[in-house]
């Protein structure tokens, strides 16, 4: 890069993100790396860009006009680059990938692992989170997210089929204290059972069937037995012969194979979470991004239906 565009990338980053120190995280450097391309930039320029404090940094006038311009500059060569990357016959780059943790590890990481092995030139960076991250001011070129989506102006997704809910238990469990006929006959007989539910400590949980509207469609557990932030230790737990649980099929499925887990009544109509892929808006879609999309928007949907 010529030497006068040398700490765009770091003053508009440093901008953006509200300090040094997540602009270096956002481009993969030093914080001590971004400081310096900015004063040279500062130096080049002889003027001050930031107003800065031990606890605090904002722009100065100065700094806020050049922002607008470096700000529209980046943008004009991102756009330049999407152009010539959506051209390219092999897929080439970094993609930053954000997936919920389980999900992620079962049922979409082997997927970009076939990725990875048919292209070798293709970077993958992949977060396994169930925190929500913001795409675009986090980097992030594609996302899977469960639920119904926010509007936005400037995502675009593609629906991947649902997560589809089911409730299991231990046949030991049903044994030892009925097997409710229906949603109906477990409300009533409520007291007789333990649930296992998804939140944190002291939570109560609210079990959706049907359309999962109506309150007739809803079951509410105000005093869970046992409350886990992870579905797979529910599973586990359920398998045990501790209780209840509603989880998704397809994570259950191999235990329902092996008859450690049994559906404990039939859903006429089926609950299930809408899962899409989300990724920043772009006329061009850059082939890199292109590739991980199609792939995944092919094979989630079966392995997601899995029951």
């Amino acid at each position: 890069m010529s030497e006068r565009f040398r700490g765009v990338e770091e003053f508009v980053a440093a901008v953006e993100a509200g300090s040094f120190a997540q602009a270096a995280q956002r481009l993969h450097i030093t914080r001590s790396a971004v400081a310096k391309s900015i004063a040279l930039m500062e130096s080049r320029l002889g003027v001050r860009l930031f107003h800065r404090t031990t606890r605090s940094q904002s722009l100065t006038d100065e700094g806020a006009a050049c922002y607008e311009r470096c700000r529209r500059a980046l943008q004009e060569l991102e756009a330049a680059r999407q152009e010539i990357d959506a051209g390219r016959l092999v897929p080439t780059g970094r993609v930053r990938v954000s997936l919920p943790d389980v999900v992620g590890r079962r049922c979409v990481v082997p997927l970009l692992l076939e990725l990875a092995q048919q292209h070798p030139e293709l970077v993958l960076e992949v977060s396994l989170n169930d925190r929500r991250v913001d795409l675009v001011e986090d980097g992030v070129d594609v996302a899977l997210r469960s639920g119904a989506l926010p509007d936005s102006a400037v995502l675009s997704a593609r629906p991947v089929g649902h997560q589809w809910m089911g409730l299991y238990a231990a046949p030991a469990y049903l044994a030892a204290r009925g097997r409710p006929t229906g949603l109906a006959d477990l409300r009533a007989h409520q007291a007789a059972h333990r649930f296992i539910v998804y939140g944190r400590a002291g939570a109560s949980g609210l079990w959706r069937f049907g359309q999962g509207e109506r309150p007739e469609d809803t079951l509410p557990i105000p005093a869970p037995a046992l409350v886990f932030d992870s579905i797979e230790a529910m599973s586990a737990a359920a398998v045990a012969g501790l209780g209840l649980v509603r989880l998704p099929k397809w994570l259950v499925a191999p235990a329902v194979a092996a008859g450690e887990l049994v559906p404990v009544f039939d859903e006429p109509v089926p609950f299930g979470f809408p899962m899409h892929l989300l990724w920043p808006h772009s006329r061009r879609l850059p082939l890199k991004t292109r590739v991980v999309l199609d792939l995944l928007g092919q094979r989630l949907p079966g392995l997601l239906a899995a029951s």
